[in-house]
Formats: structure tokens, sequence, C-alpha cells
């Protein structure tokens, strides 16, 4: 159940009109990375979550309205932008605040041509609203939905989508100077951090969580580091000492090629590691028991009913 507030999360003001910047901020309208594919992807993600961890789905709706509440900051910025282009485009131009965005007093058709070259939707097709295209124009895609069934998985997709959208506010700052424009970016941007930083505390809860989903690793091949690029390679944590998450050593392979024919493809290893893929077997076994118990225990029995009405009197 969703309940509209008429007033925004965050008081969205501009200053003046901005038809090129209220195009490009449509890369966070309807854009990839974007709060619609966040809120979208969130919502997705929290039905497969409802029954094994409840307390998942509430953090994932609840975070997916709060998306939907940055939409419409987004959205109103955009319009607010655009005050004076739309309506009686000329008289504006001649009469209001539109000639802020001029030098000097420019031929009215500039601030037409520069709505225009924004994008020719504002003005001619939508009539001035923001619609659900990135700022080049192209139509939001549902192929920018990451929801894959499993919650880990989910959740290291959305601190990867906080990530990118943060980025994308990061680098639109640069695009404005008006400060109350500037002010509802960095309050959106720094949103983006709040739920990295609740998305990375769901997960931990989730034990265990690594790998992601039930399946383990091959101990034959978790280890090495193959040194593709032997010019001038570079060492780290990333190939050398003890591998995260495991524990175990990395294995720094040097001559890639050398070693994939001594070892026939890596079909004959130096340690077959027999004893640790016995191991694998058991601990697949047992996790894919776990997480299906997990599942089937959640699921209501005789009729499925997803609200419990009678528990929130």
């Amino acid at each position: 159940m969703f309940h509209h507030s008429k007033d925004l999360q965050f008081n969205a003001r501009v200053s003046k009109p901005d038809p090129i910047f209220a195009n490009i901020l449509l890369e966070q309208f309807g854009g990839e990375n974007g709060e619609l594919a966040a809120a979208m992807q969130y919502f997705t993600q929290a039905f497969g979550a409802k029954q094994p961890h409840p307390d998942k789905y509430d953090m994932l709706m609840d975070i997916a309205t709060e998306e939907f509440s940055h939409l419409e900051i987004v959205g109103a910025t955009i319009q607010m932008l655009l005050k004076g282009v739309n309506g009686e485009l000329k008289d504006a131009a001649d009469q209001s605040e539109i000639m802020q965005v001029l030098d000097g007093k420019a031929a009215k058709e500039n601030i037409i041509h520069a709505a225009l070259r924004a994008n020719p939707q504002f003005p001619i097709i939508t009539g001035g609203g923001p619609t659900l295209r990135n700022s080049q124009g192209i139509p939001w895609c549902a192929s920018y939905i990451h929801s894959n069934g499993d919650l880990t998985v989910d959740l290291r997709s959305n601190l990867a989508s906080e990530s990118r959208a943060k980025i994308v506010y990061e680098h639109l700052m640069k695009f404005t100077d008006d400060p109350y424009v500037k002010n509802t970016l960095s309050f959106l941007m720094t949103r983006e951090i709040a739920h990295y930083n609740m998305f990375e505390a769901a997960l931990e809860s989730i034990q265990p969580n690594f790998p992601p989903a039930v399946l383990q690793a091959d101990p034959r091949y978790t280890q090495q580091y193959f040194n593709f690029s032997p010019e001038n390679s570079f060492t780290g944590p990333w190939n050398e000492g003890t591998m995260p998450s495991t524990g175990k050593e990395f294995e720094f392979v040097a001559d890639p090629v050398a070693y994939s024919k001594e070892t026939k493809g890596l079909t004959e290893l130096p340690d077959d590691k027999k004893a640790e893929l016995k191991e694998t077997d058991a601990l697949n076994a047992e996790m894919s028991e776990v997480k299906s118990a997990e599942v089937k225990k959640s699921e209501p029995k005789g009729v499925a009913q997803w609200s419990d009405y009678d528990s929130a009197e």
C-alpha cells in the first residue's frame, strides 16, 4: 500500500531556468543508473525476499519507496528548470526570468533553439514534462534491472547500483552553477551512500554469504592469479598473500601459457585437491538443502496470504 504525500522528501528549489541541464538531469529520471531503475530493482527484489527474509523484504520496500520519492524530486527539478520554456514560450522569453539563461538581450529565438537542442521532447512531444528517457532520448528499459532471486547476489548488485548512481550525481554537479540545484543533487548523492551502507549491513547479516548463491567454488581453480600482462606486471593484495573470505593463499602464475600446457589445460594440476573436492561436494549438498528448506519453511500452509491484517491491529 502506497501513500503519497504532496510534499517532497527534500525541498527541491531552482534559482533560474536551465533547459540544457534539465535535459542532462534526465539521466537520473529515465536513465540506466537513475532513480526509477533503482526503485524498480529493489521493488522486484523484495518479492523473492518476502518469505525467507521478511526483514530484508521490509528494507527493500522501504528503500524502493524512497527511490520513488527521489524520482519525484528529480522530475520536479527538471520541471522547474524548464520554467518559461513551457506554455507560451515566445512570450515567456520576452517577459519572464527565462532571460536569465541568456547572455544579455539575445533574440527570443535563441532560448527556443536552446530548449530544442537540449531535448526536442520537452517543448514539442511532451509539452514540457519529463519523460522516462535518458538525456539522449532513449526510453527507459527493464533490462536496467538486476534481480536474480538470491538475496546475496541481489544485495551485491545493489551495492554496485548505488555506487554508479552516486558517481552520476557527482558528475552532474559539475554541469550546474545553481546553488539550489547543487544542494538537491548533494542530498540525492548522499542518500546513495546511505543506501550503500544499508545494503552492506544487510549482506553481512546473512551468513554464510560467500560465495554468492548456493554452490561453492571448485577448489582447484580458486587461488590462481594468471599474469596475462607479463610486461611491467603489478602485484598487490589481489594476487599475493591471503585471499579475502577464503583464507587461502594466492598462487601467482607468471606464465599462463606455459602453465596451461604443463597442466594439459588445467586438467592435471600439481595438487588435485581430492579431499577438498569431497568437502565441496558435501557442502554443496548441505547448502542446497539449507537454502531450499529456508524457503519451504517460510511458505505459508493452506491458503497463501501475503498480508496478515490481524497482526497489524
